[in-house]
């Protein structure tokens, strides 16, 4: 003879306002497999209807809070990565220029067309934001001393 099979934990309260994974997710700004990961991991407790399908009550989505407010540029521009600096560098050779702008302790290096250098009014010492929207970002590490070695 088999186990019983256990039986899905069922509402207690039936007023209990009670929310899709769907609902719940876009309430917190998160995927629903991302509420699936919390569910099994237990920072969402969630109970199941009669067709075993979570259901996630209105309480845990208070709890876990809103979604989380998102860099917003204020514009319709949807890059988000800004440097606001200063114009360090022009260099024009026929149709195309190279133009550096430092931002902070950083200098941020972009080649455009001299039509944008002109239209832009870019002289040195102008000041001028670099806006980077990309796919893919390269990293590389450092050749010198880790952290651990200067310990």
């Amino acid at each position: 003879m088999s186990a019983p099979i256990a039986q899905p934990e069922q509402t207690t309260e039936p007023s209990a306002p009670m929310l899709s994974l769907g609902e719940a997710a876009s309430l917190l700004g998160v995927s629903v497999d991302t509420l699936r990961r919390w569910d099994r991991g237990g920072k969402l407790r969630t109970e199941r209807d009669s067709r075993n399908r979570r259901l996630v009550p209105r309480a845990e989505v208070d709890r876990l809070g809103a979604a989380p407010q998102r860099h917003r540029v204020g514009d319709h521009l949807s890059a988000r990565n800004r440097f606001p600096g200063i114009v360090r560098s022009i260099e024009v050779d026929g149709v195309i220029g190279v133009i550096e702008i430092e931002a902070g302790p950083h200098r941020i290096s972009a080649v455009i067309t001299r039509d944008a250098i002109e239209e832009l009014g870019l002289t040195v010492g102008a000041e001028a934001t670099a806006t980077v929207k990309a796919t893919s970002v390269m990293v590389i590490a450092s050749r010198g001393e880790s952290a651990e070695d200067s310990a």
